[in-house]
Parts: C-alpha cells; structure tokens; sequence
C-alpha cells in the first residue's frame, strides 16, 4: 500500500510542498489525456488509498471527494485531442502533467512523477517513481482524481455518442468498441494516429 515514505525523503532534503503526479487515458483510442497533481498533508492518512486501477469505480469515486477535501491543493488538466493527433500521446501527456503542476493553488518545489521518464519541460525538481501510484500516497491519489475525472467525462461523451458505449469501457481499444467503429465509424472524440490500422 502506498504511504508517505518518499514524500518524507523529499521533506529531509529541504522541499515543503511535495506534489504527487499521475496520468489516465494514455491508452485510449478516444478522448484526451488526463493528468492530475496532489499535494497531500504531512502525515495525511487516507484508508483505502491505492493504485487506482486496483480499487473499484464505487470505491474510486468516494475517495476523490476525500483527497480533495484532505489535499493541501490538487489540480486537475489535461492533454487534448488535438495535442494527442498533433504531437503524439506521451507529448500530450507531458502537457497535461505540467498544466497539472503549474495550476496547483500552492506551488509546489517538488515533484513526484508516476513512471520512469521526467516530463519534459517541467519547472520544478522532480523525481520519477516506477509504479509509484502503489508506493507513494500523494502519486495514489493522483491517479484517482485523473482516473474519475477522464472516466466521468467519457460518461458524458456516451451521453452523446451512445452508438459507441463508452460508459462500458472508457475509451479502450475492447471488442465491442472496435465493433462499433467498424459499424459507425470514427467520431469526433477518437484519436485518428491510434486507429490507422482500424480505419485504413
């Protein structure tokens, strides 16, 4: 289970406000990227925080509402559509992890990075952490907070592409999303470069 362990490294070496980061929806065929940042308390404790795609999508979505009410500052961005076509997804995705950061109502002076690659561009010191959303808290409940807020804009997008479900499966390349791009074609929402091989 995550705890505070490396933020409290962070802590010895000078640094007061320490910002987990992770992203969600890298792998979807539609949609944007979504990055969030999270500054937690020292000695913050929040039971049942864990990798994101670990816990349930009940249990997901009642934690966000207590990482945001705990968290010193959270923020929230993400890479679009446009930026994903344009560049490419993980250009996109370092856009969103430095929106995330940059937009933080209390600046951070350090940053905890899901991963093994530092964002390029990024502004403040960082560390990366492989697996981090299972080692540190603050990179945990970052990933809860991308992973419900992508989640439930995908939930609106079926609101208005129902033909695609993706209420049922977010945006991923599943059997029964495939099958619908064969029948309906593309939407505005799908990222054209991840389905070349799809649509010719």
């Amino acid at each position: 289970m995550p705890d505070l362990s490396i933020e409290n490294e962070a802590r010895l070496s000078g640094y007061k406000y320490i910002c987990g980061v992770d992203e969600a929806g890298r792998g979807p065929l539609a949609g944007p990227v979504c990055a969030a940042a999270v500054i937690l308390p020292q000695n913050c404790e929040i039971e049942g925080l864990n990798d994101s795609k670990k816990l349930s999508e009940k249990k997901r979505e009642a934690l966000f509402d207590v990482i945001i009410e705990k968290a010193v500052a959270y923020s929230i961005c993400y890479g679009t559509l446009e930026e994903i076509e344009e560049f490419n997804i993980l250009e996109a995705t370092y856009l969103a992890m430095n929106r995330a950061i940059d937009s933080l109502s209390i600046k951070a002076d350090f940053a905890l990075i899901d991963g093994n690659r530092e964002p390029k561009g990024i502004k403040v010191p960082c560390k990366t952490v492989i697996k981090g959303d299972m080692k540190s808290s603050s990179i945990a409940a970052a990933s809860i907070l991308a992973k419900v807020t992508r989640d439930r804009l995908m939930l609106e997008y079926d609101e208005k592409y129902p033909q695609y479900q993706f209420a049922k499966h977010k945006g991923y390349g599943t059997k029964v999303h495939y099958e619908a791009i064969k029948e309906h074609g593309v939407c505005e929402i799908h990222r054209l470069s991840f389905l070349k091989n799809v649509i010719g």
